[in-house]
């Protein structure tokens, strides 16, 4: 078990989904990647359930709140100081769509989208700093900008995040973008490809589990979907993009 104590700025921290059925998603999820679910029961939570391994929180799941999306999965980059932060992403070009607030004593938030219109949230660690676990299944495994403007995203999140990039020739359009902090791969970065659909741009989780096409027949047996069936790339692993019964996108990885 890989426990995580701390995260530097711009490292994706944490991941929540927004479900119009949050008692029935943590079903979903608890039957997917072995979670246990425990609503926090005060009423200015919200509803909001933390999903935990081994006793260790590794991601959440909320109700829609203020005519956002009704079911999406949200990832939340660490930062240091969420209002300095805020104020990079206006100066960027971004949008922030929650001015930067406190929740409890957990920590400070804030959300915001790119020039292109994907969304994240930005987390300032207080008592909670995220995902206490990583490197096993069930955990955030990596995440993805997927854009429909690379160009104007990767200097966005430059400016913002003062992440290094390095683009690696995957197949896809432009190149894969990693997102680096002090040499290391953080995040990644990819253009949208015309074979996709209409895929808006957005931010995708990847989640860690032992058996990627175990993972994918476990989704459609508790009702969910394939996106895009298991496939291997070399050097990274098999993967799949998959969506839980009420739209919710995102990805597995052995």
């Amino acid at each position: 078990m890989a426990e995580v104590s701390s995260y530097a700025t711009g490292q994706p921290c944490w991941a929540d989904v927004t479900s119009p059925d949050v008692e029935a998603a943590a079903t979903f999820y608890s039957g997917l990647f072995g979670w246990k679910a425990a609503r926090d029961p005060r009423p200015e939570a919200g509803g909001y359930t933390m999903f935990s391994r081994d006793g260790k929180s590794v991601a959440a799941a909320s109700p829609p709140q203020g005519g956002g999306p009704p079911s999406c999965w949200t990832v939340y980059l660490a930062a240091d100081d969420v209002d300095v932060i805020a104020g990079r992403i206006r100066d960027a070009g971004g949008n922030v769509l929650m001015d930067p607030f406190d929740v409890f004593d957990a920590g400070r938030m804030t959300v915001a989208s790119d020039p292109a219109g994907a969304s994240f949230g930005v987390w300032q660690a207080g008592a909670s700093i995220g995902s206490e676990l990583s490197g096993e299944p069930g955990t955030m495994n990596w995440a993805e900008v997927q854009t429909s403007d690379k160009t104007a995203a990767q200097s966005f999140y430059e400016h913002v995040f003062d992440y290094e990039t390095e683009t690696m020739d995957m197949g896809s359009t432009g190149g894969y973008v990693l997102l680096q902090l002090n040499g290391q791969p953080v995040a990644g970065l990819i253009q949208i490809e015309p074979e996709w659909g209409e895929a808006p741009s957005n931010w995708s989780v990847v989640f860690q589990v032992e058996d990627c096409d175990a993972a994918v027949a476990k989704v459609q047996e508790l009702g969910g979907s394939v996106i895009r069936e298991a496939q291997t790339l070399e050097g990274v692993g098999r993967f799949a993009v998959v969506a839980d019964p009420w739209g919710a996108v995102f990805q597995v990885i052995t």
